[in-house]
C-alpha cells in the first residue's frame, strides 16, 4: 500500500477506534436511537480499516504458478468488502433503528447532555482523520477536482477513507442535530429521524463506493495522462514510424500491464527490430514507472491495408 494511502488508513483507524467506545458509552447511558447509530457506524469504519489494511499487506505476495501477474487486485477486493460492510452494518442498521424509534419514540431521560459533549469530541477526532486524509490525498491529486480525483484513482485506499470521513463527519453532525432537538422538546421522534438520515447518507455513500469498486475490480485501464506518456515514449522511439494502437490494463493501484502494436521502420534484420522493441520498452518504463508488464508487437505499417487472402468486407445489403 502506498505510503500516503497507509497513513490515512491508520489515522482513521485510531480514531473511530476511540470514538466508538466513547460513543457506546454514551448509548449506554441515554438509550439515544442516534448514538447507536453512530456507534455501529464507527465500529463498522473501524473494521473497513482493519480490511483495508488486510488487503494492503496481501496484495504484496508474490506472484505464482496460478496467480502469474500477482496479487495487486486483493485491494480492491477487501475495498468492494468495505462498501458492503458500509451498505449493511452501517446504513441499514441506522435505518432499521431510526425506524424503531420514530415508531416508539421517547426521549433522553438520563445524562441528557452526555451525547452532545460525545458527539463534539467525535467530531474533533473525527477532523483530525479526514484531515489527514486530505492532506495525504493532496499529495497525488494535484489540482484534479475533488469529484474526478475519487472517481478516477487507481488505488482505492485514498478514495475510501475520504468517502467514509465525509460520512461520518456530516453523519456527526445529523446525529447532533437530532439529539439537540430532542433534548429541546422531549420528543424522541427527532432522534429517530436523526438516525435514519445518518442511514440514507450511509447507504448513499456505500453504493457509490461498491460502483467505483466494482470498476476496478473488473479492469480499468491506466489513466488517460499515463497513456498520453506510454504512447509518447513508444512513438518517440529511433525506429518506430507510429502508434498503431495501444490497450492498458491495471493490475493494482501501482501496476499497469501495456499491450501494444507498434509500426517499425522495414527491415528483414531481427535484430534491428529486437533492438527497437527493447529500446520502445525502457522508453515506456522511465516515462511510466508503474509500467511492470510491457509485451510490444512490431509491425509494418500500411495504409488501407487487406489482405490479399482475405476477402474485404462486402456492403451490408440495402433494404
Amino acid at each position: 500500500m502506498a505510503g500516503g494511502g497507509n497513513k490515512a488508513v491508520v489515522a482513521a483507524l485510531l480514531a473511530n477506534t476511540g470514538i466508538a467506545i466513547t460513543k457506546f458509552a454514551a448509548w449506554g447511558l441515554t438509550l439515544s436511537a442516534s448514538m447507536l447509530a453512530e456507534a455501529i457506524h464507527s465500529l463498522a469504519d473501524a473494521g473497513n480499516q482493519v480490511l483495508l489494511l488486510v488487503g494492503g499487506k496481501r496484495a504484496k505476495r508474490a506472484a505464482d504458478e496460478l496467480h502469474q501477474f500477482g496479487f495487486g487486485r486483493e485491494r480492491y477486493v477487501y475495498s468492494f468488502i468495505v462498501s458492503i460492510v458500509l451498505f449493511s452494518v452501517g446504513g441499514l442498521f441506522a435505518l432499521y433503528e431510526g425506524y424503531h424509534k420514530v415508531h416508539d419514540p421517547h426521549g433522553i431521560d438520563s445524562w441528557k447532555w452526555v451525547p452532545v459533549v460525545v458527539l463534539v469530541l467525535a467530531i474533533v477526532m473525527e477532523s483530525f482523520s479526514f484531515r489527514t486524509a486530505i492532506v495525504e490525498a493532496n499529495k497525488v491529486r494535484g489540482k484534479v477536482p475533488w469529484v474526478k480525483f475519487v472517481r478516477n484513482a487507481r488505488a482505492p485506499e485514498l478514495p475510501v477513507i475520504l468517502l467514509e470521513d465525509f460520512a461520518a463527519l456530516t453523519g456527526l453532525v445529523l446525529a447532533l442535530i437530532g439529539v439537540v432537538l430532542t433534548l429541546a422538546t422531549g420528543n424522541g421522534v427527532f432522534d429517530g429521524l436523526g438516525s435514519m438520515a445518518i442511514g440514507a447518507l450511509l447507504v448513499c455513500v456505500a453504493i457509490f463506493l461498491a460502483i467505483e469498486m466494482k470498476s476496478l475490480l473488473l479492469g480499468e485501464s491506466a489513466t488517460r495522462e499515463s497513456q498520453q506518456r506510454i504512447v509518447a515514449a513508444i512513438e518517440n522511439t529511433v525506429g518506430v514510424q507510429r502508434m498503431i494502437h495501444i490497450r492498458t490494463l491495471h493490475l493494482g493501484p501501482e501496476e499497469v500491464l501495456v499491450a501494444a502494436k507498434v509500426a517499425v521502420e522495414p527491415t528483414s534484420d531481427a535484430a534491428v527490430v529486437a533492438r527497437i522493441i527493447n529500446d520502445a520498452e525502457h522508453a515506456i518504463r522511465e516515462a511510466e514507472p508503474m509500467s511492470q508488464h510491457i509485451y510490444l508487437e512490431p509491425d509494418i505499417y500500411v495504409e488501407n491495408y487487406v489482405r490479399e487472402d482475405r476477402p474485404a468486407v462486402p456492403e451490408a445489403p440495402s433494404h
